[in-house]
């Protein structure tokens, strides 16, 4: 039942609760670091993704090498 929930998205945050959310992150962090705090987590989006992809590159290769043998 609760997985039906969340994948129906009852659970997922209205435009409301975004708002909050954002008004909570600025008030504990300022508006001085948010730059900062947002480009760092860019970068670790990015390099997060860039190491999935390195992986799934690598697996690939040995995977179509044992299929030939």
């Amino acid at each position: 039942m609760i997985l039906n929930c969340l994948l129906l998205g009852f659970f997922s945050p209205g435009p409301l609760e975004l708002a909050i959310i954002a008004g909570i992150v600025l008030l504990l962090f300022g508006g001085a670091k948010l730059p900062s705090l947002m480009r760092n987590l860019g970068r670790s989006t990015n390099e997060f993704k860039r190491g999935m992809n390195e992986s799934v590159d690598e697996d690939e290769p040995t995977n179509k090498q044992d299929e030939n043998h």
